[in-house]
């Protein structure tokens, strides 16, 4: 069986991605890193560079600038990537540049590659995710983060990102997908209130050009972390590979978990799904296979 990781990344440095610990949370369940590098205006490229793995095989691309709705670069660029997976892969892991993998989980997904690889119905296999806000010490806990995506996919031509590569497609239709006993841990929203507004100003270009956004873009760069409608405390451990990176963080952030801003509908929506472990009307880009 053979594994082959592929990744995207652009800005890394400037936006402040944990990239390095994303590559490094699935690099002992990989045999192949495929990392392709967008036309930068940093130094992503050494920051790649310094992980100085075997496995790592870095490629280069240039985004189209005029590719700015709805995030569909992502998706252009990350085909890209898989194009350059080697063809005797079974799967393709994808991580995304604020994604990692807890090495709790490194066995479960080698078991769900290994369960099914000769099953063709399966076209992925599906993670559940916690989206880390503001601190390393809050998740989102409520129907505005998406509770599970694919992660790993078939080595099949017929598979191509969706919209913004959240998720994919396989000629245009759901994947057919098991769900595996691991996590993705998201920490995309996690930065100083400064770099969390500038990455934001950087990154929402991709959906739109500078005049719908003009006056976004004017705004002070300070993101107001107040904006969220649930949070609860993380009472886990993180990944070995983030370690460093949360023994570094220079700001504080306070929440208070009790505190819930839902409108009645949302907050009956949310109760039950604390109650059942049911989402009801969530919008799945899979087909779960029982």
């Amino acid at each position: 069986m053979k594994i082959s990781g592929f990744t995207i990344i652009k800005n890394a440095v400037l936006n402040d991605y944990p990239i390095v610990e994303s590559v490094k949370s699935i690099l002992p369940v990989v045999d192949e890193m495929i990392i392709l590098i967008g036309n930068c205006e940093d130094d992503t490229i050494g920051l790649i560079e310094s992980i100085n793995d075997p496995k790592i095989k870095i490629h280069h691309s240039v985004w189209d600038p005029n590719l700015r709705t709805g995030g569909s670069v992502l998706a252009v660029e990350t085909n890209k990537a898989m194009q350059l997976i080697s063809k005797d892969a079974d799967w393709a892991f994808y991580i995304q540049g604020d994604e990692v993998v807890h090495e709790q989980y490194h066995e479960a997904i080698l078991k769900g590659c290994r369960d099914y690889k000769d099953q063709s119905a399966v076209d992925g296999l599906l993670f559940k995710y916690l989206h880390f806000y503001g601190t390393y010490d809050y998740v989102g806990d409520s129907r505005t983060w998406y509770s599970n995506e694919v992660r790993v996919i078939r080595n099949d031509l017929s598979i191509s990102a969706y919209k913004d590569a959240q998720g994919f497609r396989k000629q245009g239709k759901k994947l057919n997908v098991k769900a595996i006993k691991a996590y993705i841990y998201h920490y995309g929203w996690v930065k100083s209130p400064e770099q969390m507004m500038k990455k934001n100003k950087n990154f929402t270009k991709l959906w739109h050009n500078d005049e719908v956004l003009k006056d976004y873009l004017a705004q002070p760069d300070f993101f107001d972390y107040s904006q969220f409608d649930s949070l609860e405390k993380f009472d886990g451990t993180h990944p070995n590979v983030m370690l460093e990176r949360i023994a570094r963080a220079n700001f504080n952030i306070n929440f208070d978990p009790s505190k819930k801003k839902f409108s009645l509908k949302d907050k009956a929506l949310y109760y039950f799904e604390k109650a059942t472990g049911i989402r009801p009307f969530d919008f799945k880009n899979y087909r779960l296979l029982r």
